[in-house]
């Protein structure tokens, strides 16, 4: 959409063991779809081409159901990148999934990414009005994007001083004991740290029982993020100590974006190119983010080098 390009996509999650368009892409699809009066083929959930032809973009008020606990996060973040050249704000209210696996938290969402991505210059209102789990989903948030007229390079190549971090914990339909039980758990391991803490707990009301903890810290240029969402078997403690275990790993490694935002932010840095290089260090590289530096450059000039800094530790540049 903001290349005004027609894309075709085969083998869609072919290795996946339900390969094909799942409920959160066909929502982001669609919405992303009327946004811009495209033409499309193959949008049908377990569909493994998609052809996308966008046409006139189109900013105001929109509502999408995702009709599951998928994603709203991961749907939210393709409406913003898509949504960067409107010329009026756009207000997207949707129906799905807050805390679902293998997308962001919602605090995750509103704490990490999007101030990220507001240093460089995209401007977003978020919402959670009511928070959604699997397998019931239910969850609502609204998202306004404002026009932006440039994105501002990244420049976190120097190391960073982070002295405090902040969390939020949600349960709902659970004991108030599983909430306590993970805090502790995680200021434990901070406290050792010397790491000053607060984190809050939230007795939520939701159509299925769910629980997580987002933690996140924040420097004079930048925020680190890390969240776990209950399981069930899986200790409460467990939860509290996996969450401050990786944040404390990417404090600890000198990373300027952690490993979950780096893959989400590599658009932004390309766009920001017209306007200078960006450059950030991050604890290592997932497969979602090398994919993405493909993707990206299949549709923008940009060029994305790394650079190793030692085993576990490396510069991305553009």
């Amino acid at each position: 959409m903001l290349t005004n390009k027609p894309v075709e996509i085969t083998n869609i999650r072919a290795n996946r063991p339900n390969p094909g368009i799942k409920a959160q892409h066909y929502t982001a699809i669609s919405c992303m779809k009327t946004l811009c009066n495209a033409e499309t083929d193959g949008l049908g959930i377990g569909s493994p081409t998609l052809t996308f032809k966008p046409g006139a973009f189109h900013a105001g008020d929109y509502t999408f159901d995702i009709g599951t606990a998928g994603s709203m996060t991961l749907v939210f973040q393709a409406c913003i990148l898509c949504s960067l050249k409107t010329q009026k704000p756009v207000s997207i209210r949707l129906v799905g999934g807050s805390d679902v696996k293998w997308s962001p938290s919602w605090d995750y969402f509103s704490h990490v990414f999007l101030p990220l991505i507001n240093k460089m210059g995209v401007k977003t209102e978020a919402k959670l009005l009511r928070r959604g789990y699997y397998p019931k989903g239910s969850g609502e948030a609204i998202v306004t994007i404002h026009p932006c007229e440039n994105i501002t390079p990244l420049h976190l190549d120097e190391e960073q001083e982070f002295q405090s971090v902040e969390g939020f914990i949600h349960v709902a339909g659970l004991p108030d004991h599983i909430g306590t039980r993970m805090k502790h758990a995680a200021l434990k391991i901070l406290l050792k740290k010397n790491i000053e803490t607060q984190i809050q707990i939230e007795k939520v009301h939701a159509l299925s029982t769910g629980t997580g903890i987002t933690l996140w810290s924040q420097s004079n240029n930048t925020v680190l993020g890390s969240t776990v969402l209950g399981e069930k078997g899986v200790p409460a403690e467990q939860i509290g100590e996996n969450a401050a275990t990786q944040l404390l790993s990417e404090i600890i490694a000198g990373a300027t974006v952690d490993v979950y935002a780096i893959d989400q932010v590599l658009p932004y840095m390309a766009l920001a190119g017209e306007r200078g290089a960006s450059s950030c260090v991050v604890r290592s590289l997932s497969n979602h983010a090398r994919t993405n530096m493909w993707l990206i450059q299949q549709f923008f000039p940009a060029k994305f080098e790394t650079i190793l800094q030692d085993d576990t530790l490396c510069l991305i540049t553009t």
